[in-house]
């Protein structure tokens, strides 16, 4: 049952489940502090979701999170990413 709810998802979405469980259990220890790793997890979910970031944005994204590294504002990134 369960595994057919995710293949759904994954058929409407085209989105691999296993990445986003990939993406996230390694966000649970990330230090959204570190800008490198903030960059990585963009760079990942950019990917993920199949959706480009530009060099703007991704500064600005940067900027946001790591300002306070613990507080993710996934709003906040979510508006950042629809803006092109």
């Amino acid at each position: 049952m369960e595994n057919q709810f995710f293949k759904n998802i994954e058929k409407k979405s085209g989105v691999n489940m296993n990445e986003i469980f990939e993406l996230a259990n390694s966000l649970q220890n990330a230090n959204f502090k570190d800008e490198k790793t903030v960059r990585m997890i963009i760079k990942r979910v950019s990917k993920i979701a199949n959706k480009p970031v530009s060099k703007e944005i991704e500064d600005k994204m940067v900027e946001s999170i790591t300002k306070d590294g613990n507080k993710l504002d996934m709003g906040q990134i979510s508006k950042m990413m629809n803006k092109k």
